[in-house]
């Protein structure tokens, strides 16, 4: 079978074309191919994005370095029996998804290999249990509670994404992994014409509570921008649009990763509703706009079991808490919890959310247990770090901790693989090991390791 790939683009200059044979997939979306060897024996690894398994393809080369190079299909010479058509029409041109060619069943078993060989590559770790894998369902399909969308004013109003590998502007007029209030939104807004939308407000964010029924908005615009003007338009939204119970502006800043949250970023202005309840495995939180919470509505409940389940004892640690998904859970089967949190936005929520015995503490980890005044050690620690991982200075603290649990909730195979493996060589040893498909038709991996010593 011989495909042209839609997403094939016009070719930059000084590229050229390779026939490959794809051996698997790795953590990035991408294929991994190899040269024919030179005349020394040596061959070149080859990345290459929207493929599968066993493939046949020709490739344009883009980027070349020591070693390796990067590469785009410019047609599929054999395509594998289990491709399948992608479902969102901006599949390959938006940066966002990279595994809709993939049957769902398909991308569970790439993504436990893929943890697998990473935890085996980069700290030599050899599972000797099977991955339990937890899917979304009913279906890998509206899942996200959350999106943030790139917005252009001229030369009309559009709402959309970058396109892949850039930050060139992709007007889109869906979004088929957000839930379907998420969806109404987006159409809302671009029928209506953005209501006159602020030329300051360059990005927006769409929070909706677990009912899927109501939402939260927040902007990132130009610390110049015109105060009255942003809650006049704030106002016509609320109006136009019911669902959304509150707008809240921020200064714009680079983020680094989609899950970030606007830590201390100043507030420029605010309408409606500051905050909104999302519940979760039976309790209520308090989720202020710009604060992270877990983006996968279909899961939440299944990952905080999996997270606090079947502990109990005296003291804990919640570390990276956020506003308190674990925190709440833990506090009726220990006397005494430790929640640490840095961002002040999660930390107020935190603090509104835990019970009486849980101590909330405003800090960086690594500050925080640096310093702390712990007279017992702490029968668990939960870790949920960004996708950094928790670094050197933390690993050494939990080592000299001893706590005879650990369990560590992961969004990066390969900080997780780092961090752990000095906690193994200290007599840790791992229990179980879970993937949580928060992500859907995308290559990131969620997973949790539940440690003991």
């Amino acid at each position: 079978m011989r495909l042209r790939p839609r997403y094939a683009e016009q070719r930059p200059r000084y590229t050229y074309d390779l026939l490959l044979s794809i051996e698997k997939l790795v953590y990035g979306g991408d294929g991994l191919a190899r040269t024919a060897p030179d005349s020394d024996g040596r061959s070149m690894a080859v990345f290459v994005p929207f493929v599968l398994p066993g493939e046949k393809i020709e490739a344009e080369i883009r980027r070349q370095k020591a070693g390796f190079a990067r590469g785009a299909v410019t047609e599929i010479i054999e395509a594998s029996p289990d491709r399948v058509t992608p479902g969102c029409p901006y599949f390959q041109q938006c940066g966002g998804c990279h595994y809709q060619h993939i049957p769902y069943e398909r991308q569970l078993e790439f993504k436990s290999q893929i943890l697998r060989e990473t935890l085996q590559r980069i700290a030599k770790i050899e599972l000797k249990s099977e991955i339990q894998v937890h899917a979304t369902r009913p279906r890998p399909w509206n899942y996200r509670n959350r999106t943030r969308l790139q917005v252009r004013t001229a030369p009309e109003f559009a709402l959309g994404f970058f396109r892949l590998g850039s930050h060139e502007f992709l007007s889109v007029r869906e979004c088929p992994i957000s839930s379907a209030l998420l969806n109404r939104v987006i159409a809302r807004l671009i029928e209506l014409r953005g209501l006159e939308w602020p030329v300051a407000v360059e990005e927006i964010e769409l929070f909706a509570d677990a009912e899927d029924q109501r939402l939260l908005a927040w902007a990132f615009c130009a610390s110049d921008a015109d105060e009255k003007d942003l809650l006049r338009w704030a106002g016509a939204i609320e109006r136009e649009l019911p669902e959304v119970s509150g707008v809240t502006f921020f200064a714009s800043r680079r983020r680094v990763d989609e899950d970030d949250e606007p830590m201390n970023t100043k507030i420029l202005a605010q309408s409606g509703a500051k905050s909104i309840r999302y519940r979760a495995k039976n309790h209520d939180y308090q989720v202020t706009a710009g604060a992270f919470f877990q983006v996968n509505r279909y899961l939440i409940d299944e990952l905080t079991a999996v997270v606090t389940g079947n502990a109990i004892g005296d003291l804990a640690l919640d570390l990276y808490a956020g506003v308190g998904l674990f925190s709440v859970p833990l506090a009726s089967v220990f006397r005494h919890i430790f929640s640490v949190e840095a961002s002040q936005i999660s930390y107020a929520d935190l603090r509104h959310n835990v019970p009486a015995n849980v101590k909330v503490v405003g800090a960086r980890t690594e500050d925080y247990l640096k310093t702390r005044s712990l007279r017992k050690r702490p029968d668990l620690v939960i870790l949920d770090p960004p996708r950094s991982g928790i670094g050197k200075a933390v690993t050494r603290f939990l080592v000299e901790l001893q706590a005879p649990q650990v369990r560590y909730v992961s969004c990066d195979p390969s900080t997780l693989a780092r961090d752990i493996a000095p906690l193994l060589t200290a007599g840790y040893r791992i229990e179980e090991t879970h993937l949580f498909d928060l992500f859907p038709e995308t290559f990131h991996i969620e997973s949790v390791m539940l440690l003991a010593r």
